[in-house]
């Protein structure tokens, strides 16, 4: 049985943001990738739409200068022959701050010949914004129920 190319790819963009090892991750993307990080890209740039093995190297390497990677554990995890999907909880520090971040993410890939062509994260963006800013956000109460 080979190897699902979810964990190559794993390993490798683990390395590829705290080691700043980008050769191996490069080898894993497919030149026509689509990539997209759902989040506030106001305040975190590096998230967003990007296409092209170029653009998505380049997030990569944004994301290595901003954080660090300490652990993450996977809560679920689905694979199929050229596909995978996993919740995922992971514990980061931002560079900048040295603050710590717990980040839940959500992500969804497709490969093809084992690369990536597909790539979807959904990050808990309500969360990662309060951490960030340091302090709870308080909204209005939308309704009331009763």
């Amino acid at each position: 049985m080979t190897e699902n190319s979810l964990w190559r790819f794993s390993r490798a963009l683990h390395r590829a943001i705290n080691e700043r090892q980008l050769e191996e991750i490069e080898s894993l993307i497919d030149e026509d990738v689509d990539w997209t990080i759902y989040g506030p890209i106001d305040m975190f740039p590096f998230l967003g739409a990007r296409h092209g093995k170029a653009a998505v190297i380049e997030v990569i390497r944004q994301i290595a200068e901003n954080v660090r990677i300490h652990r993450f554990d996977r809560e679920q995890i689905m694979l199929g022959v050229d596909s995978a999907s996993s919740m995922l909880r992971f514990s980061l520090t931002a560079l900048d701050s040295s603050k710590p971040i717990s980040l839940r993410v959500a992500h969804f890939a497709q490969f093809r010949a084992g690369r990536l062509r597909n790539f979807r994260v959904l990050l808990d963006s309500f969360d990662l914004v309060e951490q960030a800013l340091g302090q709870p956000i308080h909204l209005p109460r939308m309704t009331s129920l009763g």
